[in-house]
């Protein structure tokens, strides 16, 4: 049998799962935590922030430092609320803006009254903190953590380096810290626990996608075994119980042309549950084996794109086609032609006179020419178009 010539393979587009459809509710989620975190973190900096660097003013030995700082946070904020509105998050942005948050921290505390750290005075202690739970909340917590244990670092260093550190300054700069810490962090582990229950919501949501795909499958392999049983019932069985009773004889040339069409049935039974590029032409090419096997030298010839026909179609499309291959003497050519609009298997072989059942989908025609022992056959399908109103 000659190779046929290769069709182009038609893409299906795959239809969204129960996962696709529940990532933006998962994406909408995490959207509406930072839209909070952004909002209690502008309260906090641009707040309670310039309140402070009023009412002590005086107090700071830079006060174009402390506004400095203050405005570099407030940038970085800023920078939060365009990402927010354009749907996007920091991704290399992320390492430069907490860079610029511990910058603002040290040029804050680089002009900090001595013994001022962990004061009122010290507004940039429970500020800064929140601006960079802003940037990294999106990250593990490790992160977050890695953050607040460098912003703790710069206010100790200039408590140790810069001003007395004496026990009450301690035990003060250990009381704020938990709230620096503690706060910024329980919302690092709410954010951390939501992904981990997004992601364990996704997982089971695939596992149930998987399983329903199963039974599906299961479901319509049990209909098709069925549905082959039956259709082999009606002329298989009845061609077998006649041979096996003695009523047909297996040397009589039309039983033996029976039992060709009916071998070709059943190869194209098979071949309907193979999952293939172009079902119409794999089943083609097993019933072409049928009469490659018996020496009938077969040519297969396809040319256009067509979509994936229903069953019920290519089994019209092809009755006609295997009847011809399984009882020709000699050679068989078969060719197939389509596009979206319409599909033609044609077939010619040295045969004599067959018959072939009426198509039972609408929409496909048959025509036949008959010459001395050579069939020609043609069986065209276009799609059933309803009338517009």
């Amino acid at each position: 049998m000659q190779a046929a010539q290769p069709t182009s393979e038609v893409l299906v587009a795959p239809q969204p799962t129960g996962e696709a459809a529940a990532e933006p509710a998962r994406t909408q989620l995490r959207r509406g935590l930072r839209i909070a975190t952004l909002l209690v973190t502008v309260a906090i900096v641009l707040g309670l922030g310039p309140a402070n660097i009023l009412r002590h003013l005086d107090d700071h030995d830079s006060s174009p430092a402390q506004l400095a700082a203050l405005a570099a946070l407030g940038a970085v904020l800023a920078g939060e609320a365009v990402l927010l509105v354009r749907g996007r998050t920091w991704g290399r942005l992320r390492l430069p803006a907490v860079a610029v948050v511990l910058a603002a921290s040290a040029l804050s505390y680089a002009t900090l009254p001595e013994g001022r750290t962990s004061t009122t005075v010290d507004w940039i202690f429970g500020a800064a903190n929140w601006v960079g739970l802003v940037v990294l909340l999106d990250r593990p917590l490790r992160s977050v953590g890695a953050f607040l244990a460098a912003h703790e670092l710069v206010a100790l260093l200039n408590l140790l380096l810069f001003d007395e550190p004496t026990r009450q300054a301690l035990a003060r700069f250990a009381t704020g810290s938990v709230t620096v810490i503690g706060f910024p962090l329980c919302v690092a582990v709410g954010a951390a626990i939501l992904r981990g229950l997004s992601a364990a919501a996704a997982a089971s949501q695939r596992e149930a996608e998987r399983v329903r795909v199963a039974e599906a499958v299961a479901v319509e392999s049990h209909r098709r075994r069925r549905q082959g049983f039956a259709e082999l019932s009606a002329t298989t069985v009845p061609l077998l119980e006649g041979l096996a009773g003695g009523s047909l004889r297996p040397e009589d040339p039309l039983v033996q042309r029976r039992c060709a069409i009916e071998a070709a049935r059943m190869r194209r039974l098979f071949a309907e549950a193979d999952t293939v590029a172009n079902p119409l032409l794999h089943e083609l090419r097993h019933c072409a084996d049928v009469a490659d096997r018996k020496g009938v030298e077969v040519e297969l010839d396809a040319r256009g794109q067509w979509p994936e026909l229903p069953v019920a179609v290519r089994r019209d499309l092809t009755e006609p086609v295997l009847t011809v291959l399984a009882t020709a003497a000699s050679r068989a050519r078969v060719t197939v032609v389509g596009d979206a609009e319409l599909v033609s298997v044609s077939v010619v072989g040295d045969c004599g006179e067959v018959d072939v059942p009426s198509p039972a989908t609408p929409g496909v025609r048959i025509e036949t020419l008959n010459h001395e022992d050579t069939v020609w056959m043609e069986v065209t399908w276009q799609p059933v178009r309803q009338p517009t109103r």
